[in-house]
């Protein structure tokens, strides 16, 4: 069987279904609860830990 092209309306339909599924998993960090927890090995944890840092030492 031949690969099909989607038309223009599937496309779209397929990359804003991947955008929203990529942004509701981004967003279970934000809200409270046993979810929100991030791993000590994120990139954003580490970055907090070392603005706080810096914020204690400059006071």
């Amino acid at each position: 069987m031949g690969v099909t092209r989607l038309k223009r309306k599937d496309r779209r339909n397929k990359t804003v279904s991947r955008v929203e599924v990529q942004f509701l998993k981004l967003g279970t960090n934000v809200e409270l609860g046993t979810r929100s927890k991030m791993k000590a090995s994120n990139q954003i944890v580490k970055n907090d830990a070392i603005l706080n840092q810096l914020a204690a030492e400059a006071k």
